[in-house]
Formats: C-alpha cells, sequence, structure tokens
C-alpha cells in the first residue's frame, strides 16, 4: 500500500516565535524622559497655574473691591482705617435700596471714593428738618446708630438715575446735603464685609423701612 506524502499535521507557523524574557531589553535601555524634557513639563504647568490664578483673580476684582475708610464722616458705624470688601455685582441684579451703605465716586472729587448711606430713591422727595430726615413728607425711622444733623435742609426731589446719600456722622460729613445726589453710574457697589481690624470683622448690617417705602 503506498504511503501518502502529505502530513496529517497541521503546517508549522512561519511567524517567529515570541521573545521569551531573556530576550527583552534590560530596562536601563528602555526610553527615558530627558532633563529638559522634565523642565518643560514642569514649565508647562507653572504656565497653567499662572494662567488658571490670573483668571480667578479677575473675575474676583469684577466681582469684590476691597476699600479702605478715610476719616469720620460714617462714625459711629464705620471708622477710619477700617477696611471693607465690596459687592460690584449686586447692584446689577437689582437697584440700590433705602439704607443700603455705597461706595460710590462723588461728582465733586473724581480722584477718590467716597462711602455713605442711601437715603432718598429716584423720585423721592427728601428734606431735613432739624436733623430730621423726610421722605415724601413721613419722617424717616432710622434705626441704625447715629450721630443726628442739628442743620435743615430744604425739600429737593431725586432726579432719576439718581441717588440721595448722607453719612451718619451727619454734621460732618460731605454728601447730598451739601452738592447733591449721586448718578447710579457712579455707585461702585454696597459695603458687603469689614475684614479689617479683626474686632470689627463681619457683615455689613443690613437695614429696612416700615416707612417712606
Amino acid at each position: 500500500m503506498a504511503l501518502s506524502n502529505e502530513s496529517n499535521f497541521p503546517p508549522m507557523s512561519t511567524e517567529p516565535p515570541l521573545s521569551s524574557p531573556e530576550q527583552l531589553p534590560p530596562p536601563e535601555t528602555l526610553a527615558k524622559p530627558t532633563f529638559w524634557h522634565g523642565i518643560g513639563s514642569a514649565l508647562r504647568e507653572l504656565i497653567e497655574t499662572l494662567i488658571l490664578t490670573l483668571v480667578i483673580f479677575l473675575l474676583i476684582r469684577f466681582a469684590v473691591q476691597n476699600f479702605r475708610i478715610e476719616g469720620f464722616s460714617m462714625e459711629p458705624n464705620f471708622h477710619d482705617g477700617q477696611f471693607l470688601f465690596v459687592n460690584k455685582i449686586l447692584y446689577m441684579l437689582h437697584p440700590p435700596e433705602r439704607g443700603d451703605v455705597i461706595v460710590f465716586v462723588p461728582p465733586t472729587n473724581s480722584s477718590r471714593d467716597f462711602i455713605k448711606r442711601v437715603i432718598g430713591l429716584p423720585g423721592d422727595k427728601v428734606e431735613v428738618i432739624n436733623g430730621r430726615v423726610s421722605i415724601n413728607g413721613a419722617e424717616l425711622d432710622e434705626t441704625y446708630p447715629l450721630n443726628a444733623a442739628t442743620y435743615s435742609m430744604p425739600a429737593v426731589i431725586v432726579p432719576p438715575e439718581e441717588y440721595f446719600v448722607l453719612g451718619d456722622n451727619r454734621n460732618y460729613s460731605s454728601d447730598s446735603h451739601s452738592w447733591g445726589t449721586v448718578s447710579v453710574s457712579k455707585i461702585i457697589g454696597k459695603a458687603w464685609i469689614s475684614y479689617w481690624p479683626p474686632q470689627l470683622m463681619g457683615i455689613v448690617p443690613t437695614y429696612s423701612y416700615a416707612a417712606a417705602k
């Protein structure tokens, strides 16, 4: 019986055999990060951190501004040398309200900022009689600590987009009773947080009024 020349075994693979562990290159011959590659990575991380820090700083400056009080026009509630954070975003959401303490650029001196309290709103009739403030014919009930005025001021109508402001230390304050109203465009923001000195740290109180709405 003739034997076949074909084998019953499957043909052998022509692919090269897998390398054994002994044939792999030693670890020290594998590619390693170069010195300059490490410097480049560190420099890139530093630049990214600086950009992120700058963005955060700009966002904070857009929303908040620090302010140092100079003088005694807001005694007894705010003091010379006291530092505040001013909220610059709030009045983008709603207009100033009566009783708010605001920081603004005064019409008499654009080189420095003032801090006063909002007393009259647009359209209000404001009058001071023997130190007592009257709004639209009704006496304003000011519940915050106050060094009352001894002067009188004839009635004025607050123009549109303007605000009538007074210092809490009425006799020693340069404010609307002497130079007029403040344009809303000159208002920087609302006094928000006192952060220095430490004994005065806290949120600036907000007062509401039962009368003169």
